[in-house]
């Protein structure tokens, strides 16, 4: 198993860091769609629904609506002041306000949707539909005078997460002992949680030395700590969405992985919450 997840990375890495940086504007949001498309057609089976058609259906609508509202941005203009963006970033932030309180009460929270798809769908909505905007949102940060400027933002939130990722999941083996959330992922503690943000903490300092990314260090250090406890919820979040689905894994297209939003569940939180913050409260426009 360790071995397949070390291949897939060594693969998938390479892969998405030229595509952050080769692809342009045009072609970088039809990735996304096609990925939020598939990630849709994972949360179908968190929602409840079995049926490989009804699937496909959900991941067709997810690809329709953001195509929609892609086709209602003006020509020429990529801020993140337009309504399509903002109002999805702020509805980001408030979205993981919930699902942390829902995280803490479960599974008492539970009660109150686990019986309804339609609740489910929702929830998947606002996973997916923030992220996607919260993706394109630092894509094309400053895109008209500087096309890579917005490729660094994400590479940086990215190496963040994966760091906050790979630092939880070693300390966790070689000192974990305390459970973080028991009732929604008992294979997590506290010690693993420690651990990746200090290892995020790290990659985050080494990368801001090199890499050009013009903001204050207060503005960097806040959006920077939200952002990686915002990639703890995400995972916790569909643990426990899962959970309730009594599944293991969201899917199976990636080896030794499992499914996409396995692999996204962190980036779901943290890529809308770091833009939010960045580009919306702190204004860096």
């Amino acid at each position: 198993m360790l071995k397949s997840r070390l291949i897939t990375a060594f693969v998938l890495i390479p892969v998405v860091i030229a595509a952050l940086f080769l692809l342009p504007l045009a072609g970088f949001a039809i990735t996304l769609v096609i990925i939020s498309m598939l990630a849709a057609w994972e949360w179908g089976q968190l929602a409840g629904f079995t049926g490989g058609s009804q699937r496909v259906w959900l991941a067709l609508l997810c690809g329709l609506l953001l195509t929609f509202m892609l086709f209602t941005l003006p020509a020429y203009q990529h801020g993140v002041h337009l309504s399509q963006i903002s109002a999805t970033l702020w509805l980001a932030l408030g979205w993981w306000v919930i699902a942390l309180l829902m995280v803490l009460s479960y599974p008492t929270s539970a009660s109150f949707w686990r019986r309804s798809r339609a609740l489910r769908l929702v929830f998947g909505l606002l996973t997916i539909v923030p992220f996607f905007w919260g993706m394109l949102a630092l894509r094309q940060f400053h895109y008209d005078t500087e096309r890579f400027v917005g490729a660094w933002w994400l590479l940086y939130v990215m190496l963040l997460v994966w760091g906050a990722d790979s630092g939880a999941y070693l300390f966790g083996k070689l000192f974990g002992k305390h459970k973080l959330a028991p009732k929604v992922s008992p294979g997590k503690t506290w010690e693993g949680f420690v651990g990746g943000l200090v290892t995020s903490a790290l990659i985050a300092w080494l990368f801001s030395l090199f890499a050009p990314l013009s903001v204050a260090l207060s503005t960097l250090l806040i959006c920077s700590v939200v952002a990686t406890l915002a990639s703890s919820l995400g995972d916790l979040t569909e643990s426990m969405f899962k959970r309730e689905a009594q599944i293991k894994d969201s899917g199976n297209l990636i080896p030794g992985h499992g499914g996409l939003l396995d692999r996204i569940d962190s980036l779901t939180a943290a890529v809308p919450v770091f833009a939010c913050l960045l580009l919306l409260v702190f204004g860096t426009l």
